[in-house]
């Protein structure tokens, strides 16, 4: 190996680091860092812990670093592909900011309780997701006008309920590819059955959940919003960017066929 060999890989070394310390103090000033107390806190999340502070588990930045960008690449592959992802999060903290990405990708969401069966019993889910669909549609027609102003009523009223619990799931013709999921200790009954069926799962979990039902565990403070949206934004991005590459694919196959085609004539 030579001088100028040394000094390439210094300089690249130098450059891996830099970018590391700035994304570790980007998820600091986010609180990322932050977990629960030592008591609540799961054995199994005991490697990836810096340290204990005021009685506050600390994780370490850059294996929850480590974590996102495994995660991010799971998910890159999966809009490469355009493959459908269900996001899970009812707690008041990452409801909004979860509905706002999933709306902004046009990809199905929770945000409201989870209904039991809703991968497992799927095909009851989409029936009645389909059935609100029809109705909305009815509404948004007149056809409400020809019923009477109490069945009118009744009609609204029952669209107004099966929204709160279906509007996200109406964009989910099939089951999902993967779940990304605020909080799995919260969401129990959906990495439950993600799990039965084999769903991958991606998941921003605190110190008191357990890493092993998660396949893509993302160890991160699941109570501040700041924190919710620095790994979720992320994860976002992640698929987006992979969103791109099929476009670009479609694009460089339409030329392709196009210049096919004059050459024919």
């Amino acid at each position: 190996m030579t001088e100028t060999d040394i000094d390439t890989n210094n300089k690249f070394q130098d450059k891996n680091q830099e970018k590391l310390l700035e994304v570790v103090e980007k998820m600091y000033k986010a609180g990322v860092h932050l977990g629960y107390s030592r008591t609540s806190s799961h054995p199994k999340m005991k490697s990836f812990f810096y340290t204990l502070k005021n009685n506050v588990q600390i994780f370490n930045l850059e294996k929850v670093h480590l974590c996102l960008e495994k995660a991010g690449n799971f998910l890159n592959d999966l809009g490469a592909k355009k493959e459908l992802i269900l996001f899970v999060a009812t707690k008041p903290e990452s409801k909004n900011i979860v509905k706002k990405i999933a709306v902004e990708l046009e990809l199905p969401y929770v945000t409201e309780r989870w209904i039991g069966g809703t991968l497992t019993n799927f095909d009851v889910i989409k029936k009645r997701a389909g059935f609100l669909k029809n109705l909305i549609e009815q509404k948004e027609s007149g056809e409400f006008s020809l019923l009477s102003k109490k069945e009118a009523g009744r009609m609204d009223k029952l669209i107004v309920k099966l929204e709160k619990q279906l509007s996200g799931l109406k964009n989910l013709p099939k089951l999902p590819s993967a779940l990304v999921v605020v909080d799995s200790k919260e969401e129990k009954t959906a990495v439950t059955e993600a799990n039965k069926i084999g769903i991958p799962i991606v998941a921003l979990l605190n110190s008191d959940c357990d890493p092993t039902l998660i396949k893509y565990p993302i160890p991160a403070n699941d109570a501040s919003v700041t924190s919710i949206e620095y790994i979720l934004n992320n994860l976002a991005v992640a698929y987006r960017e992979g969103m791109k590459k099929e476009s670009k694919k479609d694009e460089k196959k339409l030329i392709t066929n196009e210049n096919k085609k004059v050459e024919k004539k």
